[in-house]
């Protein structure tokens, strides 16, 4: 339905790359949001009042928070687009992560409030009452955070938005929810069964299972957490396809929110090139990166020897005792630093890439490099950086 609506109210609506077409995204599913659960929440409370039901109740203040979350995401989006400024230098985008992170507080204090509610009726039961009008809201709303979940699970996957695949989450709980409630006033009525309190519970904790999962699926990125290879696939691919490049190692990627990225990287070029010529290439590449990702990138070049064999000798050796310890390990960055003044040793510096939570610990790793380095060349200095990446 969104993604409908945004070919209406979008300008290039296709091009979700654009950080202002995600944005508009953003604040139109915010609005879609707020107007489809005040609608809900009127409708359920007018239920609720009919019903004399607890859980009915619960349910609508539950979509009454979910207006509230709607207002959240689109004031965040809104925000998110702010420009960099003096205070903000790279930009408001995390805020959309905030919005989201809020949201899932406020799911979660609904989830317990609706807990304390529905224990005391445990203790206090109530009749309750249920007819064609109750059913027919009942319905109409699950219909309804049908549509919205798929229409929020749409969007989050098209603009990779975080906080709208809470709202998706948020809506599909909503869904069970209320037919929990729906089969629990039907019965109740039917059957005279007091378990209106009991279904409220139910209905409290599946609100607040959902309400952690957002706090989780948000607070990774405010934290900090690693590129998906495919990304970081797709990097390297783009610094690949100029045939000066010989390797790409040492990524990082800063998120500043989503469509505001900022990236570093290594590429190893030809020793025998020139610097300028070398400066203009890395130049293309960072262009290249920035019309594709509309991201900052900065890239540095490590000089690889290619016309020494006695290098190529030793970079083989290396790279042998290295699979033998372990297949999973590699290395890059290797150079060989011949002294520039008298009394100055050889230096052999490079990098060795090795995953998060590998059994060896690092020194471990150096030393077996360090001793198998010193009965190779034995008048050499060894620099060996450990490098963590998921591998």
């Amino acid at each position: 339905m969104i993604v409908f609506l945004a070919g209406f109210f979008i300008k290039n609506y296709k091009d979700t790359e654009r950080p202002e077409v995600r944005q508009s995204y953003g604040i139109l599913s915010g609005a879609f949001g707020v107007a489809l659960n005040i609608v809900l929440f009127l409708s359920k409370l007018l239920a609720g009042f009919l019903s004399g039901s607890i859980s009915i109740m619960g349910d609508a203040f539950n979509n009454l928070s979910d207006a509230a979350s709607s207002v959240i995401t689109l004031a965040g989006y809104k925000l998110s687009g702010r420009a960099p400024d003096r205070e903000h230098p790279f930009g408001h985008g995390r805020t959309e992560y905030i919005a989201g992170l809020i949201v899932a507080f406020l799911i979660i204090i609904t989830g317990f409030q609706l807990i304390e509610e529905s224990v005391s009726k445990i203790f206090k039961p109530e009749p309750t009452r249920f007819n064609a009008l109750i059913g027919g809201i009942l319905v109409m709303s699950i219909v309804v955070k049908l549509i919205m979940f798929f229409s929020n699970m749409q969007v989050s996957k098209l603009i990779h938005a975080e906080a709208l695949k809470n709202t998706a989450i948020d809506s599909i709980s909503d869904v069970i929810t209320t037919s929990v409630v729906l089969a629990c006033a039907f019965l109740s009525s039917r059957f005279n069964l007091n378990i209106d309190g009991y279904v409220g519970t139910i209905v409290g904790l599946l609100i607040l299972k959902a309400g952690y999962e957002a706090a989780r699926n948000t607070i990774s990125p405010l934290l900090g957490e690693p590129p998906e290879k495919e990304f970081l696939d797709d990097i390297k691919a783009v610094a690949s396809r100029h045939s000066e490049i010989l390797g790409v190692h040492d990524i990082v990627v800063h998120n500043y929110g989503p469509s505001r990225i900022f990236m570093s990287l290594h590429v190893e070029v030809a020793d025998t090139m020139n610097i300028v010529t070398a400066h203009n290439i890395i130049d293309e590449i960072e262009k290249e990166l920035h019309m594709k990702y509309h991201c900052t990138a900065v890239i540095h070049a490590d000089p690889v020897a290619v016309t020494d064999p006695a290098v190529a000798d030793l970079k083989h050796r290396v790279g042998t005792a290295l699979k033998e310890l372990d297949p999973k390990l590699s290395f890059h960055d290797f150079r060989v630093i011949t002294p520039s003044y008298p009394g100055e040793r050889k230096k052999i510096t490079f990098d060795v890439q090795v995953p998060y939570g590998y059994a060896m610990s690092d020194e471990e790793i150096t030393t077996y490099l360090n001793d198998f380095l010193h009965t190779v060349v034995h008048d050499a200095e060894v620099e060996i950086t450990v490098d963590k990446e998921v591998i």
